[in-house]
């Protein structure tokens, strides 16, 4: 009997790829050789720009865990972002938090698979590439999809992610 794809993945790329196909999304979950945990490395090891990368960063806001998906070239504004999804103070997750948000570690964090749908923003900046690459639910894993795909999948909303 032959091996899918699926099942060659690690476990929690394997549940972050059913989610995928159970939401009829088309790319397929890769593993690469090379770390994907920071932008920059996820851009070298799969020869695209910075911009395209869709960084997964977990905030705590009103007494609850967030997911923003920026693109790899932006630094958040938390203050402005705040006040333009309608949310009180952002903050930065802390490492439980974010496992216990997502059920994936930093570095990994699918925007979706995770025990229950986060609030979310998709940094518009996402929208100006036809495809970027999401994290998987490990360093290692990443897929490609799109802005809009993003946006249906996480049903988040496209808002600007830096101070204008």
């Amino acid at each position: 009997m032959a091996v899918s794809h699926i099942d060659s993945l690690p476990a929690r790329s394997r549940h972050v790829a059913r989610c995928l196909a159970e939401a009829g999304v088309p790319g397929q979950v890769r593993e690469l050789a090379d770390s994907t945990r920071t932008a920059a490395e996820a851009a070298a090891a799969l020869g695209c720009d910075v911009g395209a990368i869709a960084n997964s960063l977990v905030f705590m806001s009103d007494g609850e865990a967030v997911l923003v998906l920026t693109s790899g070239r932006h630094r958040v504004d938390t203050v402005a972002l705040a006040a333009d999804w309608g949310r009180g103070p952002l903050q930065r997750a802390t490492a439980e938090q974010v496992r216990q948000a997502t059920g994936q570690a930093i570095g990994g964090v699918a925007p979706v698979g995770h025990p229950q749908q986060l609030p979310t923003v998709v940094d518009e900046a996402l929208t100006e590439y036809s495809q970027v690459w999401a994290a998987a639910g490990t360093p290692r894993t990443v897929f490609p999809t799109t802005a809009s795909e993003l946006a249906r999948l996480t049903n988040g909303r496209l808002l600007t992610v830096v101070s204008q």
